[in-house]
């Protein structure tokens, strides 16, 4: 099975109340963690490659570690996904460049300027056999260079996102209900509650279109602890809780996206490795338990959030 869209991916996931999970790709060891982990539970994975990611890894190599990752797990739909493209250029580089999904994220910008933009990639990605992921509202935090102050968020408006979806005809639709970017989603003291109305009422709106979750790292405190017992310094990182993520695949969400998890299983590992083996300088060394820490997380996720585990074979080779 070659690289595939997430098309009939996110059309089972929404008639099965489950999601695929989007994960955030930047070296080989993220790469197998995430497709060891995919192709044990028998799962189908989004694979997903931020502008920053581009600028620190090269498009090629990227490429190239996915295209292996296919030849490693046959029996496992794998899509390459653009994260956040920032621009038509961006998203057009990608197309060519054999991704077969990308996401245009002109949120930021006026509504009519944001439907403008998306309906250009649209159009562009649909006469080369790419499917497209747009976004109404936007996220708090801090990705890559996607970057918005606390309390200038913006929940998407359900009186929106029909206009948006008829007029851009993209694919899927990244709203904005309470996820945010980043290992800081929410104050200490305060209870993570995600606006499940906005969902349900977008849902509505929208029947049977797939809708997507950025900003979902659910910041296990483990891992912060262990960050921070080896030298780090996180203090206040919060995330969302995952029965709510996963109450949230059980309804339209059909695509779930998760990076920070990754980065603090990683890190927190590495630290502890360097603590623990001061002597040691090979890097294999320390990232074999790095990407051990990966497989497990995404383990985790496909089983316990997403429901994902064993959906593969529900989908067309």
């Amino acid at each position: 099975m070659g690289l595939v869209t997430t098309t009939e991916m996110f059309k089972k996931a929404y008639n099965g109340g489950y999601a695929i999970g989007a994960f955030n790709v930047n070296n080989m060891e993220i790469v197998q963690g995430i497709t060891e982990a995919a192709g044990e539970l028998n799962s189908p994975v989004i694979l997903q490659v931020s502008k920053g990611a581009r600028a620190y890894a090269n498009h090629t190599y990227l490429v190239k570690l996915v295209e292996a990752a296919i030849i490693e797990n046959p029996q496992i739909p794998i899509a390459l996904h653009l994260d956040h493209g920032d621009s038509y250029e961006l998203c057009k580089s990608c197309i060519d460049g054999g991704f077969t999904s990308v996401m245009i994220d002109a949120s930021s910008k006026p509504f009519e300027e944001n439907i403008e933009i998306t309906r250009k990639v649209v159009e562009y990605a649909h006469a080369h056999g790419v499917v497209v992921e747009a976004e109404l509202g936007t996220l708090a935090g801090v990705e890559d260079e996607v970057s918005v102050e606390a309390g200038k968020e913006m929940y998407t408006r359900p009186e929106e996102v029909e206009e948006f979806v008829s007029k851009t005809g993209c694919d899927s639709l990244a709203i904005a209900i309470g996820t945010s970017h980043g290992a800081y989603k929410f104050k200490p003291g305060t209870k993570p509650q995600l606006r499940f109305d906005v969902l349900e009422e977008c849902t509505k709106r929208l029947p049977g279109f797939p809708i997507v979750l950025h900003g979902s790292s659910s910041v296990p405190q483990e891992f912060v602890e262990m960050v921070n017992q080896y030298g780090g310094n996180m203090p206040g990182a919060i995330g969302v809780p995952e029965d709510q993520l996963r109450h949230a695949a059980e309804l339209s969400v059909c695509k779930i996206n998760i990076d920070s998890d990754i980065r603090l299983a990683m890190t927190g590992n590495i630290r502890k490795y360097f603590a623990e083996h001061p002597d040691h300088f090979d890097p294999r060394q320390y990232l074999k338990p790095a990407r051990q820490a990966v497989k497990d997380m995404v383990a985790h996720k496909i089983t316990n959030v997403l429901g994902s585990a064993g959906k593969a074979s529900e989908i067309s080779k």
